[in-house]
């Protein structure tokens, strides 16, 4: 392997706001940024392509204000999220958008980010591919991609069955690129044990769900208080891939998370329509047992620098 390259773009911590679907919006994708971390958010949260320029809008003007008036603090980057899964019928007209306005990295989810590399390539912007598993992170990084997300058991929403600290050492045998260890992260520390294992930056999920500047219901925020990894199932009854839901929403739905039937195949057309299957279902991630209360962003990534310094302070 060849030696890895720097990340190009200046962070106060390893970490991205993970993109969450219904649940990031400009507030809390730039709230990260302000925190020098990078905020995500995947575009079908939009409605429409002309709701999502609306945003890309938002996004980049207060970007450009946030490194204006940093005076030398970092500044997070920010990242939409596009599903590459061939049933997404926006798919091209999201890329087109996020092209126009240069977004400085690119992330694919559930589908191969051949769509995406060579026009995000064109200005210069990186491409994440979301995987779960290696023989998607390897046919991935056939594509071309900058930075492969491994998406490790513990995840919330869409989820992975490999343990991350099996996932990490594996790909890096022969990925020279830039990892993000997603699954279960909680906590600075979890933040520095990721980066020894290998990887290069952390999704954080279900921890910013319960931030003041997510787009999640009080009564969803009030709930990740008062939950545990025990109140979640995993399955493929909503979307066709595997994701970690709460089971108490889905008994509020009139459904029985023990006897849930999968779908056959993966779909994600009209994604934000009412009547899709998901609508009412809440998802998190096995760090729910680690959200004590509702936070802003800023005090949430400030109490994860200082558990982060804590760590580098005793180990380096």
């Amino acid at each position: 392997m060849n030696a890895r390259k720097p990340f190009p773009h200046s962070l106060s911590l390893p970490l991205i706001a993970a993109p969450m679907f219904l649940l990031s919006g400009p507030d809390l994708v730039l709230a990260a940024c302000r925190e020098g971390i990078i905020g995500a958010f995947p575009t079908p949260n939009c409605r429409t392509n002309e709701a999502l320029e609306e945003w890309l809008k938002i996004i980049s003007s207060g970007y450009d204000r946030l490194k204006a008036e940093a005076n030398g603090r970092p500044v997070g980057a920010w990242a939409p999220t596009v599903v590459t899964h061939r049933t997404n019928e926006r798919c091209e007209k999201d890329l087109e958008l996020l092209v126009k306005y240069k977004a400085p990295i690119v992330i694919t989810a559930l589908g191969s980010p051949s769509r995406a590399v060579d026009i995000i390539h064109s200005y210069g912007g990186l491409v994440f591919a979301d995987v779960n598993s290696l023989t998607l992170a390897k046919k991935a990084a056939d594509c071309g991609v900058d930075g492969l997300i491994l998406v490790s058991s513990g995840a919330g929403g869409h989820t992975g069955a490999l343990a991350g600290f099996s996932f990490v050492p594996q790909v890096r045998k022969w990925w020279d690129g830039y990892i993000v260890y997603a699954g279960g992260m909680c906590d600075g520390a979890g933040i520095r044990a990721a980066e020894v294992l290998g990887a290069d930056l952390c999704y954080m999920g279900t921890m910013f769900i319960a931030t003041e500047e997510s787009m999640a219901q009080v009564e969803y925020k009030q709930m990740l208080t008062e939950c545990g990894p025990d109140d979640l199932v995993v399955t493929k009854a909503f979307t066709g891939a595997n994701a970690s839901m709460l089971k108490p929403t889905i008994v509020a739905a009139g459904l029985d998370p023990d006897a849930l039937m999968p779908r056959k195949e993966m779909e994600f057309r009209g994604q934000n329509s009412n009547n899709q299957p998901w609508k009412g279902i809440w998802s998190a991630g096995q760090a729910i047992g680690c959200v004590d209360r509702v936070k802003s962003v800023a005090d949430l990534v400030g109490e994860l620098k200082q558990q982060y310094a804590a760590v580098r302070a005793i180990h380096g």
